[in-house]
């Protein structure tokens, strides 16, 4: 039978250099208020998680619950998933491991805190590589992960990564999969900045109103130029899966697929029309590419973004590459 790590997020604000790879939020959405309620709630296991425990005992499973605080914490985890030692020393998954993962999450970022910590973990330096990574690739098969998401019902209005894969929501559903299921391999996206992206990027600010503002920046995926940088600019889109596809209801994205190897981007362009008696009338273009790469180079000085639901800010360029089928979910 399978050891089982059931891993949450905590507060990172109490930990040396924390944040959990994604901010200060590892605990929720980083709105909590009272710094001692929210830390509070970290620390105990929330219904969920202890329901998703149950379940997996009963079945006979052998659980532990992790709260993890730092990056470090989660690395910890993670090494339980390692393979036995390579000639070339590098740190390798497990591909029979016997010890399985569920990350309780409560948003796509704190997921991409943890991809982040396995992509960490398992990419070989390039002055490494082995003769056994895919070609295609500059990471080796990450291992499966079960997702627990800490809002069974789904109540909010923007769907999670699990919503758009069809996951079980239910604790009992999510240890069933996790423990009979199968390993659905999803397409991963890399950037330079030392990040992944599992579902989305959203590149763009609106003001107090909710009205996107302009920016400017030079956009191309593979060989196609979406923006030169003359352009000025509502949203970047760039989708691995389908979040992102909207903007205040104008469709960007159409066809995001994270299994098909291809990142999927849009740009959204202001265009000012003349109709009867001369009046002015605005309307969007959106222009769409799809591709192994995106490179994003702002001509602002800093353009807001939303990569996962987590907050950035590009000053410099940006590029984002597909990293085909390089995680898995376990799915029913």
């Amino acid at each position: 039978m399978y050891d089982v790590v059931l891993l949450t997020l905590g507060s990172g604000r109490d930990a040396p250099g924390g944040g959990c790879g994604s901010g200060d939020a590892c605990c929720g959405d980083g709105t909590t208020g009272d710094a001692g309620r929210a830390r509070e709630r970290c620390e105990t296991p929330r219904v969920p998680v202890l329901a998703c425990a149950d379940a997996l005992t009963a079945r006979g499973a052998r659980v532990e619950t992790v709260t993890a605080r730092s990056d470090a914490e989660i690395d910890e985890v993670l090494a339980r998933l390692d393979g036995p030692p390579r000639p070339d020393g590098l740190a390798w998954p497990d591909p029979d491991s016997k010890t399985r993962l569920v990350v309780a999450t409560a948003s796509d970022g704190q997921l991409r805190a943890v991809v982040r910590r396995l992509v960490r973990r398992y990419a070989p330096p390039p002055s490494r590589r082995p003769a056994d990574l895919p070609g295609n690739r500059t990471v080796p098969d990450l291992p499966p992960v079960g997702v627990l998401p800490l809002d069974p019902t789904h109540s909010g209005g923007q769907r999670d990564l699990a919503a758009q894969l069809g996951l079980p929501r239910d604790p009992a559903a999510v240890a069933a999969a996790v423990l009979d299921g199968t390993a659905r391999r999803l397409d991963l996206l890399r950037n330079d900045g030392g990040s992944v992206t599992l579902d989305g990027a959203l590149i763009g600010a609106a003001d107090d109103a909710g009205r996107p503002l302009h920016w400017r920046g030079r956009i191309e995926v593979d060989d196609v130029v979406l923006s030169a940088g003359d352009d000025p600019l509502l949203a970047c889109a760039i989708g691995n899966a389908g979040g992102y596809a909207r903007l205040d209801g104008l469709p960007l994205l159409t066809a995001g697929d994270p299994t098909d190897g291809m990142v999927e981007v849009a740009v959204a362009v202001p265009v000012v029309t003349r109709a009867a008696l001369g009046r002015k009338r605005m309307r969007f273009e959106v222009r769409r590419a799809r591709g192994r790469a995106v490179a994003v180079v702002p001509r602002d000085e800093r353009v807001p973004y939303l990569d996962d639901g987590v907050e950035g800010e590009l000053s410099r360029k940006r590029s984002w590459w597909t990293e085909p089928a390089a995680w898995a979910v376990w799915t029913a």
